[in-house]
């Protein structure tokens, strides 16, 4: 069986399509068959692995708007074993249209059923926000990867984030969990990418992922071209640090690391909230 996994963080500009983009990317060149879902209707992760619709071409909109079959929406790339569920601005409406629908929150879910005994993993690129079309990734999903960038308003978002998630194991999908945390657009020489990174560490160590993805050149290129960064530039760092995050993900599939039985969301949560002098959101 597969693994369906949501890249999620309601904050844009984050790295979160990058992330989705090129961890697919890597997956896949592994041997791993690969499937991207692009939830956003920017629709980047398509453009990103040089899919755009034409009309009369059908993507996720029509996937959860028609009820169409998965197989009359799915798309080849670049690469022989990662396929694509592409999107563009029409899914925006999705939104509006899904409110009426019964089950609204599962239509994703019904839709992806039976999908992981295809593919090995499922890589779903969410909007960034936390709505209808997010909720509906996070229900279909096994583990969300959360992109966040050191900076502060990424520490007030990351806090929103993960309560959420809370309510939506508790209400909609108790086997999701934090698959991690993983640190983007990472730049050394700042004194506050420093201590955003050790306030992570110290609150979410078990969650925070090994590698950590640099600020680079080349990966900024490698959407303007179609291409993840391990075809455009597969000797950059940008390419280096998305094989080892692709690596990491393998060996928490095949659980070789370790996790701990408390979920991040319950970890010193208040500590964190006090001292970093953010709003909980837990409360009204």
């Amino acid at each position: 069986m597969g693994k369906i996994i949501s890249v999620a963080n309601q904050k844009g500009g984050v790295g979160k399509t990058t992330t989705a983009v090129n961890l697919a990317a890597c997956l896949a060149l592994s041997g791993r068959k690969v499937l991207v879902v692009d939830m956003d209707p920017q629709g980047n992760a398509s453009s990103g692995l040089g899919v755009n619709l034409k009309e009369n071409q059908r993507g996720v909109y029509e996937l959860l708007a028609d009820d169409l079959s998965l197989e009359l929406v799915v798309y080849p790339t670049e690469i022989d074993t990662l396929k694509i569920i592409p999107s563009n601005v029409e899914l925006a409406g999705a939104e509006i249209e899904l409110v009426e629908r019964a089950h609204r929150e599962k239509i994703l879910s019904t839709a992806l059923n039976g999908v992981t005994e295809e593919y090995e993993y499922v890589v779903i690129d969410c909007p960034p926000s936390l709505g209808l079309l997010t909720l509906n990734a996070l229900t279909a999903s096994n583990s969300v990867l959360i992109p966040m960038q050191c900076e502060y308003y990424a520490l007030q978002g990351l806090s929103h984030l993960l309560k959420t998630l809370q309510l939506i194991k508790k209400s909609l999908n108790p086997t999701l969990t934090v698959e991690g945390i993983v640190l983007t657009m990472f730049d050394n020489r700042t004194l506050l990418t420093g201590q955003v990174e050790s306030q992570v560490r110290n609150y979410f160590s078990e969650y925070l992922m090994e590698t950590i993805i640099p600020r680079n050149i080349r990966l900024s290129e490698a959407p303007s071209h179609g291409k993840p960064i391990v075809l455009y530039a597969n000797r950059s760092k940008g390419s280096d640090s998305y094989v080892e995050l692709a690596k990491e993900v393998i060996k928490r599939t095949k659980g070789e690391m370790v996790f701990p039985k408390v979920e991040p969301q319950e970890i010193a949560y208040e500590e964190w909230i006090k001292e970093n002098k953010l709003r909980d959101f837990s409360k009204k």
